[in-house]
């Protein structure tokens, strides 16, 4: 890790790697009072949650220098129009040297971005998805594919049907991701994504940023949290061994690993 990166984050960064199938972790930012998104759409996320705190960028920025590839869902894409999932975008005064560590660890120049769609709803002029220099692949279902054909979407952007009865299970996606040759997946949402990985024992560790702001839930006002989609049974659920603690102002940078759901 290079020395500017490690003094910034407070020590070395490393991940162990699975020997027979790719790592997955997590990243999110949620508020006290676990909301990850401001909508139920996912119009409003991570920014507006963590008060686009330039150390939670930092953070976001090292993982997908480590990564193979960012693993993200459609509503994610969606909610960011101007995004790319690489380090020098969210944090581009460390571009050269998160670029210079992928280069010392025989990585590609930017992760591949991979997309989760069953329905296959994505603006093909969506900048992160139609760089030159950023690999794209897009997992969907055959209805999925048959709507991206004609949405205008570059040559280089790979589609993959891999998805079944209308929707792209984790197994799925693991098969894909394991075709990739991909070591380290970065999943960065949405909840519904990372509820699946969860349920299905992929989850290998969630870094998670712990924003100091209160948003509640109402009637009306219907928020994500962390994990939508799937409830665990109440000892079955999955708990989490915390790796390590960090803190930056009134921000709190937690590493968990989880366990594996029993269900």
């Amino acid at each position: 890790m290079p020395a500017g990166l490690r003094d910034r984050y407070g020590g070395e960064l490393t991940i162990p790697l699975h020997p027979d199938r790719p790592t997955i972790v997590a990243n999110f930012v949620e508020t006290l009072d676990g909301v990850v998104a401001l909508d139920r759409a996912g119009g409003a996320g991570a920014g507006e949650i963590s008060g686009f705190f330039e150390p939670d960028r930092f953070v976001m920025a090292l993982l997908r220098a480590l990564a193979d590839v960012v693993l993200v869902g459609a509503g994610t894409v969606r909610a960011a129009p101007d995004h790319r999932w690489t380090a020098d975008h969210v944090h581009p005064a460390t571009a050269s040297e998160t670029a210079d560590w992928r280069r010392t660890l025989g990585l590609e120049p930017q992760p591949t971005t991979v997309v989760v769609t069953a329905a296959g709803d994505l603006d093909s002029r969506h900048p992160g998805l139609s760089s030159a220099l950023v690999p794209v692949v897009v997992a969907t279902t055959a209805a999925g594919a048959t709507r991206l054909a004609g949405s205008g979407f570059p040559p280089a952007v790979r589609v993959e049907v891999v998805g079944e009865a209308g929707q792209v299970t984790a197994a799925a996606l693991l098969d894909l991701l394991v075709r990739l040759d991909a070591r380290l997946v970065l999943c960065e949402g949405g909840p519904h994504l990372f509820a699946g990985l969860l349920a299905a024992g992929l989850g290998d560790e969630l870094f998670l940023t712990l924003a100091p702001q209160l948003l509640g839930r109402s009637g009306t006002v219907e928020r994500l949290a962390l994990v939508e989609g799937h409830a665990f049974a109440a000892g079955v659920a999955p708990w989490a061994t915390l790796h390590s603690a960090r803190r930056a102002g009134d921000h709190l940078f937690l590493r968990y690993r989880p366990a594996v759901a029993t269900h």
